[in-house]
């Protein structure tokens, strides 16, 4: 506690005979009376520091708690989800001031709101059973129409020199990866019977139907794109090499084995096998010279349900069938060789006029992202080829 100092004031006077001793001691009596009052309230300011001090300190405490923060947050999200989901049922014209304020507007001139963050985590969720190769790339967001990227494609070379021999010179080249934001976009149409039924989970259906249609078409370009308005995919990337198998028609184990041994130990650690259910099935029946199958569908606890010689295999649909002069199977470490760039995770605008006469309303639903494979020795394919 803060202890205030009384005021003194002495009173100091002269007796030069002329002045009134009444009127001295009226003086004197007045200025103690003021100095009573100013200590007074001095004490009074203390005492409310004090208590204020004591409220800010309990209030302090209160935040420290574990899970405090996150409950603020959570009910943010929650005003902000039953805010889109009034807007996706009704629209705009029936959301109040605080729920128009929570929405966040499209940043670009095709307007709409975007999803929120619940909204977004439940659309990555299904996308990922849709487009396999977003669950293991690398995924971060960014701000900008492209994303550049520096990288070396050429190393500082060492050689041994005498005592007195003259040192070599040696260069180090950079170059950039480009990476364009592309386009998704579609569109659905939604019974305004529907809408109107409050038992519809409007939001849940929407997210599924958004995550079914970009899913499909994401991971398909992830894998084949050809870089014309979409992505550039992995199999498209000249820099991505290839093994064969060791035979004209057909996968082998030991073209398997040639191509895991393919990419540099560093990348293995993490590395997956990607192929499609068709090539799947004839990988599962390949056997090493025990009689063994090759695929592990069994092991250790914590270990993947399905691998091929320890790593984890990944049925992704959009790889070719086993075929002469295919690439059905990948390996590598896709954390390291793929990257993807979400711009605009998810955008709705709702239209209730041009589907009115049919009695219903289109939500026209937005995607920006860019991909591209970031370092092509990360990843290596196989080729059906003797």
């Amino acid at each position: 506690m803060t202890h205030m100092r009384k005021v003194r004031v002495h009173w100091e006077t002269r007796d030069e005979g002329t002045e009134d001793a009444d009127s001295v001691a009226e003086v004197r009596s007045a200025i103690d009376g003021f100095t009573d009052t100013l200590n007074e309230r001095f004490g009074q300011f203390d005492t409310a520091l004090t208590e204020l001090r004591s409220r800010l300190d309990r209030t302090e405490t209160v935040l420290r708690r574990p899970g405090v923060g996150g409950e603020n947050r959570q009910k943010g999200n929650e005003v902000e989800t039953r805010a889109f989901g009034t807007f996706l049922r009704h629209g705009r014209e029936r959301l109040d001031a605080n729920e128009v304020r929570s929405l966040r507007v499209s940043d670009d001139t095709a307007g709409g709101y975007l999803a929120p963050d619940q909204f977004i985590a439940e659309l990555l969720r299904n996308l990922v059973q849709f487009s396999p190769v977003r669950q293991y790339a690398r995924v971060t967001t960014t701000g900008s129409n492209a994303v550049l990227l520096p990288k070396r494609t050429g190393g500082l070379t060492a050689s041994w020199v005498g005592e007195t021999a003259l040192r070599p010179e040696t260069t180090v080249t950079f170059v950039q990866s480009r990476y364009p934001v592309a386009e998704l976009a579609c569109w659905v149409d939604v019974s305004n019977v529907m809408l109107e039924d409050s038992a519809f989970d409007v939001a849940a259906e929407l997210a599924f139907d958004f995550a079914e249609e970009f899913g499909k078409t994401e991971g398909a370009a992830f894998v084949n794109g050809d870089g014309t308005l979409k992505p550039f995919g992995f199999m498209q990337d000249s820099g991505v090499g290839s093994t064969p198998s060791g035979h004209a028609s057909n996968v082998t184990a030991d073209g398997l084995i040639d191509l895991y041994h393919t990419v540099p130990s560093a990348y293995r650690a993490n590395a997956i096998w990607g192929m499609n259910s068709n090539t799947l099935a004839k990988v599962r029946k390949l056997k090493d010279s025990t009689g063994n199958y090759l695929l592990a569908t069994a092991g250790i606890a914590g270990a993947p349900a399905t691998t091929l010689l320890g790593r984890p295999v990944v049925e992704m649909p959009d790889l070719p069938d086993v075929e002469p002069d295919s690439f059905p199977v990948v390996f590598g470490d896709f954390a390291q060789g793929y990257r993807v760039f979400d711009r605009i995770a998810l955008s709705v605008l709702r239209d209730p006029y041009s589907q009115a006469t049919n009695g219903m309303t289109r939500f026209h639903a937005r995607r920006r992202v860019a991909a591209g494979v970031a370092k092509a020795e990360a990843l290596r394919k196989l080729k059906i080829a003797a």
